[in-house]
């Protein structure tokens, strides 16, 4: 039967111009589907398959929400506006603006050191959360909040990165702190995605430029050794401060400089990636510390995809996840349930109060980790189960989804609008620091907004800067017929990547199979499963139908019908489109 089939395909190839009787095969005959083995995280393999209790937020309206109340300057009510205008003119001659870091922080607003305290995790954050789900920050009512974020390039000190703050003397108005490498970093990461969904901003440009060449002459000082609290952009010079050494803002180096390398095409830009990633990738240790250490992952992954490397990155994965790093104790990714409550997959301290997660950094774990399956889809069943139950716990942050017995003020909670949420999530019922007594069981909504500064109100437990995220999951996460399984959109935080098809994740946690109905458009289109490594459909349109197998993802690809097909150096591409970066990836 095989020779036949061969046979018709060599017609087909000299008549139709077809690729290869193997191609033709595999890829427009449906035959010996060849599925990519999976592998697995431990950590995330001892999460659990159903989390309990269980419910999906619909981040998508959630984030739209955030936007349009706190980027709202007529906002009324205790607390409110959260946002104000900054004309001190630092680094740029414009006016820029602020974000509260937590509600009611005494240090920020208009009336406090002149407005000019406010941080880009806020205001950048919120920015990209915004963009993601579609709203335009170049004109929201008459304002570009994108062009005033050009104030966080901090030119006056000859640093010429993005920083947190306009400069280091705002810094110090908010109570003075050392050097923390990830704070200076983490923004230009930002900043670069935030630029990507604005490709017609030019003028951003030579900011971006610049940031690069400074993270590329900072990794070639460096020279493989990232063993420092920071690193100082305009001395060039790293340097060790009481807090721990930060070897993970390897990772930032190599996600800016490999977007730097996809939007200016500068060969020198690829060297710096590859060579700053392969310092994260030589280091013995976990040295997980923020961030930062999952977009090593997502960039090696792509590397391998894109430029032919052989980038083992699994322990990176293991470090993001386990726990044991050795510069931040107990930080990774949570595994637990709390007196019926599943906390599994949020970001934190494993360890601190028994265990203290935080919602910014389980909204932007999300953006790298999800398009990487796009890359190496031996891990679609991983993060299909870690962004299920990530996606399940998050909700906990928020006052008006968890009881009032498991928050510290909820009688404060009328102050959010139902759009900022809890700093943190944390699991001892004693909690005993900076004026906090508490008597609560776990899990225990909370926020830091006391301890950095005492005479900070109790509302400023509930964490704008952090809530402004939301847009990450938003423009992931969309729900199905079948109640936990989850459409992850694998482009949406793909950023400066090549031009490709819509695609999507999807994993049954269930034990048995699923049946999946998605609707696709009015345009026929034929459905190509990156897992199973098969065209599942050739010709549909409007709903498509498809199984799941218990315990198992599909990565489906929507590809127009009339697309050719062909097969090169073991990628699949449709119409010079890859739509399979493994194709020719051998099974062990």
């Amino acid at each position: 039967m095989k020779i036949f089939n061969c046979y018709i395909v060599l017609l087909l190839t000299l008549t139709l111009g077809l690729n290869s009787c193997k191609n033709a095969s595999k890829a427009d005959l449906f035959e010996d589907p060849n599925p990519i083995a999976q592998v697995g995280v431990l950590r995330i393999d001892s999460m659990p398959n159903l989390p309990k209790p269980f419910k999906i937020l619909d981040f998508n309206s959630l984030a739209k929400d955030y936007d349009k109340k706190v980027y709202d300057e007529n906002q009324t009510g205790e607390y409110w506006p959260l946002v104000w205008k900054d004309n001190s003119r630092k680094n740029f001659d414009q006016e820029t603006y602020g974000i509260y870091t937590a509600m009611g922080d005494v240090r920020q607003g208009q009336e406090h050191y002149d407005g000019i305290f406010h941080e880009s995790l806020a205001s950048i954050g919120s920015v990209l959360g915004a963009s993601l789900v579609g709203i335009d920050k170049t004109n929201q009512n008459g304002e570009n909040y994108l062009r005033m974020l050009k104030n966080y390039y901090n030119s006056e000190t000859n640093w010429n990165i993005m920083m947190n703050n306009t400069g280091p003397e705002v810094a110090q108005l908010g109570g003075g702190y050392a050097r923390d490498w990830w704070y200076d970093v983490y923004p230009n990461v930002m900043f670069y995605a935030v630029a990507d969904l604005y490709p017609q901003a030019t003028e951003y440009d030579t900011i971006l430029k610049s940031v690069a060449d400074k993270f590329y002459e900072a990794d070639s000082v460096l020279n493989g050794n990232y063993d420092y609290s920071f690193f100082d952009y305009a001395t060039m010079q790293p340097n060790k401060t009481w807090i721990c050494t930060q070897q993970d803002a390897a990772a930032g180096h190599a996600f800016v400089l490999y977007s730097a390398y996809q939007k200016f095409n500068d060969p020198k830009y690829l060297e710096g990636a590859k060579s700053s990633l392969e310092a994260l990738l030589n280091q013995k240790e976990n040295y997980f510390y923020e961030i930062l250490m999952p977009f090593g992952a997502y960039v090696a992954a792509r590397m391998n995809a894109e430029q032919g490397t052989n980038y083992d990155f699994s322990e990176v994965l293991d470090w993001t996840f386990d726990g044991n790093s050795a510069c931040r104790e107990g930080w990774g990714v949570l595994v637990d349930n709390w007196n019926g409550y599943d906390v599994s997959g949020l970001v934190g301290s494993t360890t601190h109060n028994g265990g203290f997660a935080f919602l910014m950094n389980t909204y932007d774990a999300m953006w790298p980790l999800v398009p990487l399956v796009r890359y190496d889809q031996r891990y679609a069943n991983t993060i299909g189960k870690w962004m299920l139950n990530a996606a399940n716990a998050s909700r906990l942050f928020y006052p008006y989804e968890i009881p009032d017995d498991h928050q510290t003020i909820p009688e404060e909670k009328e102050h959010t609008k139902g759009v900022i949420a809890y700093e943190g999530l944390i699991k001892s019922s004693h909690y005993e620091e900076e004026g906090l007594y508490l008597d609560i069981a776990a899990p225990v909504a909370i926020g830091d907004g006391m301890k950095w500064n005492k005479d900070n109100p109790k509302v400023s437990q509930f964490s704008v800067y952090g809530s402004g995220h939301v847009g990450v999951a938003g423009a992931i996460i969309s729900k199905t017929n079948v109640e936990n399984i989850l459409q992850l959109d694998l482009l949406a935080t793909d950023f400066y990547r090549e031009e490709a098809y819509p695609s999507y994740l999807y994993y049954n946690p269930n034990a048995e199979s699923k049946e999946v109905i998605i609707s696709i458009g009015d345009k026929d289109l034929k459905i190509y499963d990156a897992v199973e490594r098969k065209f599942i459909s050739q010709k549909t349109k409007f709903d498509f139908t498809f199984n799941i197998e218990g315990e198992s993802s599909r990565l489906l690809v929507m590809i127009p019908a009339s697309a050719k097909v062909k097969e090169k150096d073991g990628k699949l591409y449709a119409d010079d489109i890859v739509i399979d970066y493994k194709y020719g990836y051998e099974i062990n």
